[in-house]
């Protein structure tokens, strides 16, 4: 492996194939945070050493829903080592990334209401690595208002594609300064505040993309998909789930 001045992280993806890869080395990004809705961390582990090589580190990573679906906030995990499950209250959510020393990025800051919020992250932001400063799926007004929120509370930045569709993937990135060769390196560059700028691309064809992206927000919100999750409690990821042994039932907003 080529040793690099600069590792290009798109910080938040929802797909992961052979294509996603392809499009990832085409556009010259280094490595993927692959963080898809309910799907449990070995899973995530399984498909993210799947996809890796020499040329790409697909690192996994766990977007939980803290909260009950109406009321939800997203918080972003790399670095896990045990699995976390949705639909637990925030602090129980955080003191598991604590126990687990994993680093703690919020995206979408302030956007509707599945984001924390700036009088939250103002409360919290000593227990925050990073805040998304650049989410391609979101409009010019909503990037900029997270980035008066990082200025405004000394917060680090992060930028990614938020891809959902594979062609937006790389369209945004996290530029860290130095080679990051693998996932620990990652890991530990967001947890240290690593120096780092956010990139993006640019053009028609990028706000496009964008736009494209959050007209899927139809779909990813709908309660259609929320009552899909509630019809056994045998989903992978409700704390209710066997494969959590009951460990967070005191922190569920689910019975």
């Amino acid at each position: 492996m080529v040793s690099r001045s600069r590792t290009r992280v798109d910080a938040h993806v929802k797909v992961l194939d052979d294509r996603v890869v392809a499009r990832a080395k085409e556009r010259g990004i280094d490595a993927l945070v692959y963080a898809p809705h309910f799907t449990r961390l070995p899973t995530l582990r399984e498909r993210a050493d799947r996809f890796s090589d020499d040329d790409l580190t697909v690192v996994p990573g766990r977007e939980v829903f803290t909260g009950d679906w109406g009321n939800r906030r997203h918080l972003l995990a790399i670095g896990l080592s045990e699995p976390v499950p949705d639909y637990i209250t925030f602090e129980g959510a955080m003191a598991e990334f604590e126990r687990q020393d994993a680093a703690v990025l919020v995206p979408h800051p302030a956007f509707a209401t599945i984001s924390l919020t700036r009088p939250e992250l103002a409360a919290h932001d000593a227990r925050v690595d990073a805040i998304e400063t650049y989410n391609t799926k979101l409009l010019a007004h909503q990037n900029g208002r997270a980035r008066d929120i990082a200025d405004d509370l000394d917060l680090h930045g992060f930028g990614s594609s938020y891809a959902h569709l594979r062609p937006t993937v790389g369209e945004a990135w996290t530029a860290f300064e130095g080679d990051l060769p693998d996932e620990a390196a990652i890991v530990e560059a967001f947890r240290e505040g690593r120096p780092r700028s956010v990139v993006h691309r640019g053009g028609i064809d990028h706000r496009l993309r964008g736009l494209v992206e959050f007209g899927h927000l139809a779909y990813e919100n709908t309660w259609a998909k929320a009552e899909r999750l509630f019809l056994s409690g045998e989903e992978p990821t409700l704390p209710s789930n066997v494969v959590y042994e009951g460990r967070f039932d005191d922190v569920a907003v689910y019975e």
